[in-house]
């Protein structure tokens, strides 16, 4: 049965999972190199050289699996040993050049990287190019292409580029944690820190009679996860991992809606605060932008923080689809009410690593949020959801001009033209390509999950946003 989209990502699912249930059995430090043999039992090697380096990554995949270097602040990083298999990015002339005589490529080039062999064909002189790709423009034949790598392709902030032994290196000061570049890496070079340990901890911990209870707050998006199980059984399997109860983070989309519907009309002019990476993004490339960030919490974090409110026992994680998340609950603000945060490919780990089969357990109940909520999983369904709060707290004479950002580089083309141009009131902006149904963490990625987080949302239609707050005190019993 297929869970995954690629087999990167079932590879990185297996060191989870082993990982996670030596953990579970308390013989993780025992027998910690058992691991590889497992996962790469031999002889053969099957995508490396030989199979000593394909354990040897497997052994960093452990690493990270158990919560990565401590001293990178950044929760996305590159397996060096790792990533060695792709070629040399940048602008190479292909077959197609026809070697004629117009020579546009190399009038182009100011750097005079263009030179031609003895038959008028065209090559580049990479000592002297600087990847402007004027030559390529310039080309009537379409000859010259630009081979960039998978990694610097899915990252549009351009916090991507190659180090003198050409594996790639992450900025820092420009990462927004998004993870395209870990869902697009064709040899899973480059990996989200993994906190399921902190998560099988705090769950064994409570299960030990300490004083505390275990609360799973679930991204809507999860109803698009897990396709080959009902949605009740994803949460039966939750509850048996050992979590007290599970609660929708639409149930805080819903509250951050009245609350952001209400904060636009008193300042006119607001860019969403749901997605973290978003918010990120707008710290380090806009920073003359950061006042018009809403100040409101994220939905799993405003939920969060009302469990914490109402139980002072509970301990909150959040499980989604984004590793942008990961970034999130470790600042200060945060920290005080999201405890870890599981990927949906984690929450699979967890499930197999204790051998647990979803399929054939009963259905459970998820049943907190209002449409407006759940619909926040996909682009567009946060501005939908404002309209209905505004509409709902009588504020519906204030004329909501959204602009729905699909992906980073929509939301960078309407951050610049902030103070320039009338582009509207309120900029939605979501990281991932279909909203958060595209993110990093997730099983599957495509258009059908949009259709299901649709099919969801239509399960709460009945219910209004001020309701489903309402409610909002049934969730810790």
């Amino acid at each position: 049965m297929k869970k995954f989209d690629t087999q990167v990502q079932y590879l990185k699912y297996k060191v989870l999972r082993e990982v996670a249930r030596k953990a579970w059995n308390d013989t993780l430090y025992d027998k910690l190199l058992d691991i590889p043999k497992i996962i790469i039992p031999g002889p053969e090697p099957t995508t490396r050289c030989c199979i000593y380096k394909e354990r040897a990554i497997v052994e960093e995949r452990m690493k990270l699996a158990m919560g990565g270097n401590p001293n990178n602040p950044n929760v996305i990083e590159v397996i060096n040993i790792a990533c060695d298999e792709c070629p040399v990015a940048g602008y190479e002339i292909t077959d197609v050049c026809r070697g004629c005589l117009a020579h546009r490529c190399q009038d182009a080039c100011k750097k005079d990287a263009i030179y031609f062999d003895h038959n008028q064909k065209a090559h580049i002189d990479k000592t002297k190019c600087v990847e402007c790709g004027k030559c390529s423009e310039a080309c009537p034949y379409g000859a010259i292409a630009n081979f960039k790598r998978p990694c610097e392709k899915a990252c549009k902030v351009k916090a991507i580029s190659m180090s003198e032994t050409k594996a790639a290196q992450i900025d820092n000061s420009k990462c927004i944690a998004c993870g395209a570049c870990v869902y697009q890496c064709p040899f899973g070079a480059i990996m989200d820190k993994s906190y399921i340990l902190n998560v099988i901890d705090l769950i064994k911990k409570s299960q030990n009679n300490e004083k505390y209870k275990v609360y799973a707050v679930v991204a809507p998006s999860i109803s698009s996860q897990f396709i080959h199980a009902k949605l009740g059984q994803v949460i039966s399997g939750i509850k048996e991992l050992g979590f007290f109860t599970v609660v929708e983070a639409a149930l805080g989309a819903d509250m951050v809606a009245y609350k952001e519907s209400k904060e636009l009309t008193e300042k006119g002019f607001l860019t969403s605060s749901c997605c973290p990476a978003f918010v990120m993004y707008i710290k380090k490339s806009f920073p003359k932008l950061v006042g018009h960030i809403s100040h409101n919490l994220s939905p799993a974090a405003e939920i969060a923080k009302y469990i914490k409110e109402t139980d002072p026992t509970s301990k909150v994680i959040f499980i989604g689809p984004c590793t942008a998340k990961k970034a999130e609950f470790l600042q200060e603000e945060q920290k005080k009410y999201i405890d870890s945060v599981l990927t949906f490919e984690e929450l699979q780990a967890l499930f197999d690593s204790k051998d647990l089969d979803i399929y054939s357990l009963s259905e459970d109940v998820l049943d907190n949020a209002s449409y407006y909520g759940r619909i926040f999983a996909r682009s567009g369904g946060l501005s939908d959801a404002v309209k209905q709060a505004l509409k709902e707290q009588g504020l519906a004479e204030f004329e909501l001009k959204p602009v729905v950002c699909n992906g980073i580089e929509q939301c960078k083309m309407a951050l610049l033209k902030v103070g320039k141009v009338d582009i509207g009131n309120f900029i939605e902006g979501m990281a991932c390509v279909g909203g958060c149904i595209g993110g990093a963490g997730c099983l599957t990625h495509g258009e059908k999950n949009k259709d299901e987080v649709d099919k969801y949302g239509m399960e709460a239609y009945e219910k209004t946003i001020s309701s489903a707050i309402s409610m909002i005190k049934n969730i810790n019993n």
